[in-house]
């Protein structure tokens, strides 16, 4: 195995640390800010170590390959984008702390999505449908490095899904903007241009995620070993039990638990 360890800033007192309690045989720098430590052997304190210095690290076989996956399923909010979409939508009406606590506690899931999400839209009923426009043109700004790991992903010939327990109105924008292969997502019903307060079709949930990631990888003709999943929310960890490998991008413990490794600190 190999140990990668990535921040925003590495120190080289870190790595001979971390080094040291790996057995590492060297130390290799692969990227600005991430390094390479060969043969390392997965060690107790390793996880706090990282997680103190602000670090993050993920041991990975030797012979591991990016080109070994076919597809990258991806989630929206707080994942491929920094906001919760319809949290900023409560926001613009001035209910957002009532709206985000339901919000955290969902992704956490000590709340079911489906009764979440219901909830959430009917207080929404009579908004303008200009309110989406606002979120998405004022409020909605990629990941850090996002695009750079879209660009990657394509110049390796591996196709990107977005699934989403949010709402088309951004997905369909984000499909087109970054040159996405698909998108899945929920329908707002909107009525002579105002928002009735009601999902369209069946909700995407957490097996509705899971459900889209099968049927893409299917249709692509892929194993499971070859579909990478990227989330943070408690509604995510079907969708990640589905591919091979999973990443928790600045996630719940719920998720980062269940991940093949988490990101927390860099891009």
């Amino acid at each position: 195995m190999n140990l990668i360890v990535q921040g925003l800033e590495v120190h080289t007192r870190d790595l001979k640390e971390i080094a040291k309690l790996t057995g590492a045989a060297r130390i290799e720098r692969v990227a600005d800010e991430a390094f390479r430590l060969r043969d390392a052997k997965p060690a107790d304190g390793v996880p706090a170590y990282c997680q103190a210095a602000r670090l993050d690290h993920a041991f990975v076989p030797e012979s591991a390959r990016l080109t070994d996956f076919g597809l990258v399923v991806m989630d929206m909010d707080s994942t491929l984008i920094t906001i919760e979409c319809i949290d900023e939508i409560a926001d613009l009406m001035g209910i957002k702390p009532q709206v985000a606590a339901v919000t955290a506690a969902t992704m956490r899931g000590e709340l079911d999505f489906i009764e979440s999400i219901t909830r959430r839209v009917a207080l929404f009923a009579g908004l303008p449908e200009d309110l989406l426009a606002r979120v998405y043109a004022e409020r909605l700004k990629l990941s850090p490095g996002a695009e750079r790991l879209l660009e990657t992903l394509r110049r390796n010939g591996i196709h990107t899904f977005l699934v989403s327990g949010g709402f088309t109105f951004f997905t369909d924008r984000l499909h087109s903007r970054l040159a996405l292969d698909g998108a899945h997502a929920n329908v707002l019903e909107i009525e002579d241009g105002k928002i009735t307060g009601r999902i369209l079709g069946e909700i995407v949930d957490a097996e509705g995620k899971a459900r889209a990631l099968r049927e893409a990888r299917d249709r692509l003709g892929l194993k499971r070993e070859q579909v990478l999943a990227i989330g943070d929310g408690a509604n995510d960890l079907k969708m990640m039990a589905e591919a091979g490998a999973s990443v928790a991008f600045r996630a719940k413990p719920v998720v980062k638990a269940q991940a093949s490794c988490a990101l927390d600190f860099v891009g």
